[in-house]
């Protein structure tokens, strides 16, 4: 039995994601010596659409195709979103119609990087545990708080697929052929694709604080730790302190030895950058945005914002709006 697959792509979607998970399906294949997986890629017109790359991809169907699809020989078997930056913007009720349809015929349904904001859009996701590339949590976890999102590899629960995106979409799909024909083909796969393993869907995003900062000091790291977990409500450093069972003056001269800026100045970079995302990633008004990062008043958070990245909140969202406008009108040239 062909296992059919349907890569729905959104303007501006991730290549990566998109283009491994092909691979795999397409050297299971080779490696099975027969056609185990057949795939499609439809849009929303079925016209060429750009990446975020600026590579463009000619789909095979439309939305409209993929609808009456639902009712014949061609219905998939799972259809994966594909998207990138700039999800937000991507509004279509006729697409969020049809992954309706597709949930109430009992097929499986997935998204790749952030995808996952599209099926909560669509109200796939009440009830459901799914993931979500990190840098879009922010913005996720506070448009739906009610949602159960992970900053896991991927998440599969009952018929919904989702993957942080970048390569983990390769570790969810290897998941997918082991499922069904074992761990020999996912071997072969993966010696084809020059990868040693597929990494379990529990395993982190990102690379360890230790790597990522270039830190070794381990109460440096459990600090950093405790400000991550805490910037809606900022700790004070006396409560940091107690935490960590250091003094006020060690934990000052431990950042100035490994961060070069003191422990107050390093939290308040980590909130403003929260801040940014929630700006890139959602509508939430500006004050909004303040108290999610632990400001006590919106012009505080203004000065703030300004001194570290020298313009205002309300200019940081208007250049990104701008930016966007002028992406979609490049893409818009692309199709035609």
């Amino acid at each position: 039995m062909v296992r059919s697959f349907v890569f729905y792509l959104v303007p501006q979607f991730s290549l990566l994601p998109f283009t491994s998970a092909i691979e795999a399906l397409r050297i299971a294949n080779r490696m099975l010596g027969y056609e185990a997986y057949r795939w499609r890629i439809a849009s929303d017109s079925g016209l060429k659409i750009c990446s975020s790359s600026g590579i463009a991809i000619e789909p095979d169907t439309s939305l409209a195709d993929e609808r009456r699809a639902l009712m014949g020989e061609k219905r998939p078997d799972l259809v994966l979103v594909c998207s990138g930056i700039d999800v937000e913007d991507y509004y279509n009720k006729s697409f969020e119609a049809w992954l309706r349809e597709l949930n109430n015929r009992g097929c499986g349904i997935g998204a790749m990087c952030t995808g996952t904001h599209l099926l909560a859009r669509a109200g796939l996701l009440k009830g459901r545990r799914c993931a979500i590339h990190w840098e879009n949590m922010p913005g996720f976890t506070e448009t739906w708080p009610e949602i159960d999102a992970h900053a896991d590899l991927f998440v599969i629960d009952r018929n919904i697929y989702t993957s942080a995106g970048g390569t983990a979409s390769l570790d969810m799909i290897l998941h997918l052929i082991g499922r069904e024909f074992g761990e020999g083909l996912v071997n072969a796969i993966c010696e084809q694709a020059l990868t040693d393993r597929v990494r379990l869907s529990s395993e982190r995003q990102r690379l360890p604080l230790s790597a990522r900062l270039g830190v070794q000091n381990g109460k440096v790291l459990q600090i950093i730790e405790l400000m991550e977990a805490n910037l809606a409500e900022p700790l004070s450093l006396i409560e940091i302190a107690d935490a960590v069972g250091l003094s006020r003056r060690q934990i000052e001269r431990l950042y100035r030895q490994e961060m070069g800026r003191s422990p107050a100045r390093y939290y308040l970079e980590i909130r403003l950058d929260r801040a940014r995302r929630l700006l890139a990633q959602s509508t939430m008004p500006i004050v909004d945005v303040a108290v999610a990062c632990g400001f006590v008043s919106a012009s505080h958070f203004s000065k703030c914002y300004r001194e570290i990245y020298h313009c205002s909140p309300q200019q940081e969202r208007a250049q990104r709006r701008q930016a966007r406008m002028s992406v979609r009108e490049s893409a818009i040239g692309v199709a035609v």
